[in-house]
This record gives structure tokens, C-alpha cells and sequence, in this order.
């Protein structure tokens, strides 16, 4: 099959056990339903086959109904298999979850849609606005909100977990948008959706009633002036002030990262890593203020640290090399 729901009508149907199956690389942003998956196993009807990638046994769409057919106690379930890769697979379960089942919500889409931008970036608007089910006005304003970012505004990761732009501009923007698409939507959904904060959204909802652009003025001067403090782009030398330049542009790099971003554990990661190395060079500042008699412990604490980085890398250089060679052995 080449990727659309269509193909599936074409695609013949295979019972297999579910304990065979790999959890979904779900485009809901907090997962099944588990009201909605009672009902299905409940309802005492036969579900229709599940879509399956076939090289992982990765399901791409159907869930809730593997975890009712699980309620039930029922050893096998009905699958279709697709043959695609990873960002295909998404792709197709995007768009079979606006077209049947439970919907996605606005936040769910908006999220699905901004992944596709990063990794299928020359997809059309028209046909990544027909996977997502939102409006092609909707996918430019995000494309735009993903290229701001790749062009220079440097990403944080919040307490929340979660990867927001230091501009407010593109997501507010975003949420104008995706106000006039969606009128009866929440400030939470078109908040989540937007990568802004729920009291932003409803500044934006305000200055939107009233007539006046989502973005006020001054921040728009705000977000454009010279002296903003942002991370330089990958490749900039800096201006020698910064000795954490590098560090921090490397973590802007990997919070674009969609296989980061969109996983909970993958957003725990960044937290760790931006609170680990973001400020790594700032003994710099004190060091020489440091008591002559903690100099002894602040040493050994600074060697257990070190060996634990060395030790990481250590470990990831041999998870690489099993990795390109796979007749290696050994555990990850």
C-alpha cells in the first residue's frame, strides 16, 4: 500500500496473537481513552482489523481496540499490515484517526501536524492539512512556527516537560488561527496545540474580539531586537562571551528533535540534559572564591562527575557500534 487509507480495502486481513503486538507510536498526546476502550469491550461487537507496521508489529492505528479485544480476554485480533517506515506509519495513523474512531483532539492534530512539518518537511501544505484534518492556512502558520525555530529562535524545555520557542509571536499567531478554525475550542486545547501558556491564549482570544493583532507591539519589538538573548544557530562562532555556546547549541538541536519531543521520556531527557550541561562552564565564575578547605571535596566531586560523563559516552559509543554492526552481541 502506498500510504492512504484507501489502500486499505486491498490489503487482506491476518488474525495474530496480541501478545505479538508493540505498543503505538500514538499520535494522542495523553494516550488511549480508557472510558472509551470500556465501552468498546462492552459492546459485545466484532471490531474491524487494526493497521500494523509490518517490520516492527509497531500498531499504527487501533489501540483502543487492542486494549477492549485485551479486556475481553481475547488471545487474537484481527490486523492489516503496512509496509512503510517509521514516519510514514505515523502519517497513516494520523490521518486514520481523523476519520473514524475516537477524534484526535485540536492539541493532538496540531502536535501531529508540526511532527510531519519537521520530518516530512517537503510535504505539501494540502496534503499534510488532509492527513492531520486541519486547514492549509493552519499547516502554513505551523510550518512557519517550525521554521522560526530552525532559523535561529532558540527552544526551551519547560518545567512541564515541554519544548517551547522563546518567541511568542509565531504561537501566537498560531492561536489566532486556530481560534477562527475552531471557535468553540479551550484555551487549554488551542493552548497546548499553539506551545503557549493558557493566560497567552487568552490574551490572544482578547486582542482577537477587540480587533487587534494576536501579537502586541511591543512584543513584536521585543522578539526582534538586537540585544535579545538567543542561542546562535549551529555553525556560528559566537562573540567569545558565551563559553557555553556549544553546549546549548547542541540542546537546541536536539530539542527539535521529533523522536525527542513528542515522548515523555524522551522530554525527561532534555530536562536532565538542560539541567546538566546548559550552564556547564559557570565554575568559572566563583572558583576562585571557593574556601581553601572545601577544595578537597569540591575536586573529587568534580572527578565523580566527570567519570560519570565519561562512563555515558562510553556507553553510547558501544551502543553505536552494535548498532552498525549487527552481529555484535552484548545488552543494551
Amino acid at each position: 500500500m502506498t500510504g492512504g487509507t484507501d489502500d486499505l480495502a486491498r490489503v487482506p486481513v491476518e488474525s495474530v496473537p496480541i501478545d505479538s503486538l508493540v505498543r503505538a507510536d500514538s499520535p494522542r498526546l495523553d494516550g488511549e481513552n480508557d472510558e472509551h476502550i470500556r465501552l468498546l469491550a462492552e459492546s459485545g461487537v466484532a471490531f474491524p482489523p487494526i493497521l500494523v507496521q509490518k517490520s516492527t508489529s509497531r500498531v499504527i492505528d487501533g489501540m483502543h481496540r487492542l486494549r477492549a479485544a485485551e479486556l475481553r480476554r481475547e488471545n487474537r485480533i484481527d490486523v492489516q499490515y503496512y509496509e512503510g517506515d517509521d514516519d510514514s506509519s505515523f502519517i497513516l495513523g494520523v490521518r486514520a484517526n481523523i476519520t473514524h474512531g475516537l477524534p484526535l483532539s485540536l492539541a493532538d492534530r496540531a502536535a501531529a501536524a508540526t511532527r510531519i512539518c519537521a520530518v516530512r518537511p517537503y510535504l505539501s501544505d494540502r496534503t499534510i492539512a488532509s492527513a492531520t484534518g486541519l486547514s492549509t492556512k493552519t499547516i502554513r502558520s505551523i510550518r512557519a512556527q517550525s521554521s522560526g525555530e530552525n532559523s535561529g529562535t532558540a527552544a526551551r524545555v519547560g518545567r512541564d516537560g515541554r519544548v517551547r520557542p522563546l518567541s511568542t509571536e509565531p504561537g501566537r499567531r498560531l492561536a489566532a488561527q486556530l481560534m477562527a478554525e475552531n471557535p468553540d475550542a479551550s484555551l487549554r486545547a488551542i493552548s497546548r496545540a499553539a506551545g503557549i501558556a493558557v493566560a497567552t491564549a487568552r490574551d490572544v482570544r482578547e486582542r482577537v474580539r477587540a480587533g487587534l493583532s494576536p501579537v502586541p507591539e511591543n512584543q513584536r519589538r521585543a522578539d526582534r531586537g538586537p540585544n535579545r538573548n538567543v542561542v546562535p544557530r549551529a555553525g556560528e562562532a559566537g562573540n567569545g562571551n558565551s563559553p557555553e555556546t556549544g553546549e546549548l547549541t547542541i540542546l537546541r538541536t536536539l530539542a527539535r528533535d521529533p523522536s525527542l519531543r513528542f515522548s515523555e521520556r524522551g522530554r525527561a531527557l532534555l530536562r536532565w540534559l538542560v539541567a546538566h550541561t546548559a550552564d556547564v562552564r559557570g565554575w568559572k565564575r566563583f572558583v576562585n572564591d571557593i574556601p581553601p578547605h572545601c577544595e578537597d571535596v569540591l575536586a573529587r566531586i568534580s572527578r565523580m562527575n566527570a567519570a560519570a560523563w565519561h562512563e555515558l559516552a562510553g556507553r553510547l559509543e558501544r551502543q553505536r557500534e552494535e548498532s552498525a554492526d549487527p552481529e555484535a552481541g552484548g545488552e543494551r
